[in-house]
């Protein structure tokens, strides 16, 4: 690895005293919903055979996520920067929950519409996401813009065909409209392709693992039954980008205000 490399995994993965805070609220978060859940963690529970050797009926892909997840939300953690991004995790997590399970495009085996449960992975998912996207400006800063252009047109373009093609069964739906026009708006509104892409791509990286886990499990399942669909794994790539596009609303607004006031 080079020496260059090393260096910024150093600075953008080292312990500040909010990762303290940082992992002990992951800590508590997963167990208040465990404690209010009981019922599912018991259910859960209830699947493990003692004729099975345990090493055999670990969930690794699930260990794996928690640690991955564990390890990148603490990761250089900063309260100031990381509140904004914590909120519109949870906001944006919660609107694209509600709009597919309420238009059927999955739906999660509790039956719930969308369930409470599920909302708080957007936030920790998002931040994990940020501290990929850091390392990753860094590392592939040489590659030039126009290399960037090019992608974007080209990975967004194919994926807005595949979104269509997706929702078309929900078509009807105001939720799959309004999606629709969102994801067009943000598509033909960047202006920045070097950070939207590898947003993207970081996105889309996490989103597999997490996609896999979920469908694989049945915890969640989507209407064509695929374990995972292509478009779920881009589809969280998406909704990341989405995310930045608030983030960077909410800087500009801030800086504005600030400047006004002073």
């Amino acid at each position: 690895m080079k020496r260059s490399t090393k260096k910024t995994i150093r600075e953008y993965f080292k312990w500040t005293k909010t990762s303290s805070y940082m992992l002990s609220a992951f800590l508590l978060l997963l167990a208040l919903i465990g404690y209010v859940w009981w019922p599912l963690v018991l259910e859960y529970i209830s699947t493990y055979n003692p004729e099975i050797s345990f090493w055999r009926q670990m969930d690794w892909l699930l260990l794996g996520d928690f640690l991955v997840m564990s390890l990148l939300i603490t990761a250089n953690a900063d309260i100031k920067k990381d509140l904004p991004i914590i909120f519109i995790g949870l906001m944006g997590g919660l609107v694209i929950e509600s709009w597919g399970t309420q238009t059927s495009i999955w739906f999660y085996y509790t039956n719930e519409r969308p369930p409470l449960w599920i909302i708080p992975a957007w936030p920790i998912a998002s931040l994990s996401i940020d501290r990929l996207f850091r390392v990753a400006k860094k590392l592939l800063r040489k590659i030039p813009d126009s290399y960037f252009v090019i992608s974007f047109w080209f990975i967004f373009i194919s994926f807005y065909i595949l979104l269509i093609k997706f929702v078309w069964p929900t078509r009807d739906k105001s939720l799959t409209i309004m999606a629709l026009i969102l994801c067009a708006f943000i598509i033909l509104t960047t202006r920045d392709h070097r950070d939207t892409l590898l947003t993207f791509m970081c996105g889309t990286l996490l989103g597999y693992f997490l996609e896999l886990w979920g469908t694989t499990r049945m915890c969640w399942t989507y209407y064509t039954y695929q374990t995972p669909p292509l478009f779920a794994v881009l589809a969280h790539g998406m909704a990341t980008v989405s995310f930045l596009r608030v983030l960077k609303l909410y800087k500009l607004f801030s800086k504005k205000k600030s400047i006004t006031s002073a």
